[in-house]
């Protein structure tokens, strides 16, 4: 699996490239992993409700097709779009979700941060806080759009939405809960955790 590091980058352009991407790939492409930041934005899955944004700024709002409902991206939150060919590994929705979700459980348990899921609401939680979220898109067997995890970000922005859909839900980061993180350590340490697990699956 191929991982890419594309630094901070514009988020529609990022879409628009992970469209082409799944358009174009075949049968013998490699899975990849894009790890990414975005400037300030909302994005709106397929079927988010516009109540969930509580108040207009100027931050930019993007309505997307991914699954999952509005959600914030900023500086500091650890993206990684996940370009997988579900149909070559024999795999379902549920499935890559689930491997995505242990995969972040799996590096929180590095740092000594205990973290749980919820029933049917896809995330990763800590005492009841999200700090990663995901929404995938399926097209032809294979994913786009991936997993958000919170580093060391500006979390203000959050109270502007209902995330993921979920009134007064909480939300937290991983600079909040231990001390010595980078986000490019973190980076490497959870693409490499989501490669094997994926590889093994």
């Amino acid at each position: 699996m191929k991982i890419i590091n594309l630094g901070l980058q514009d988020y529609t352009q990022t879409w628009d490239a992970m469209k082409n991407f799944t358009q174009v790939r075949d049968v013998n492409t490699e899975d990849e992993l894009w790890v990414v930041e975005h400037p300030s934005v909302f994005t709106q899955g397929i079927s988010s409700k516009a109540e969930h944004l509580l108040e207009n700024s100027d931050i930019p709002v993007v309505s997307t097709d991914r699954g999952g409902q509005i959600t914030y991206h900023g500086p500091g939150q650890l993206i990684v779009y996940c370009l997988i060919d579900l149909k070559r590994l024999g795999i379902g929705v549920k499935k890559i979700v689930s491997l995505i979700e242990v995969s972040i459980m799996d590096l929180l348990a590095k740092y000594q941060i205990k973290s749980h899921l919820k029933t049917d609401a896809p995330g990763v939680y800590v005492d009841g806080a999200k700090i990663a979220a995901l929404g995938l898109k399926v097209k032809n067997g294979r994913t786009y759009h991936g997993l958000s995890l919170s580093v060391a970000m500006e979390l203000s922005a959050f109270a502007q939405i209902n995330p993921c859909g979920y009134q007064g839900l909480k939300v937290t980061q991983m600079c909040d809960l231990t001390d010595n993180i980078s986000l490019d350590s973190i980076a490497n340490e959870l693409t490499q955790i989501l490669s094997n697990h994926v590889t093994r699956h």
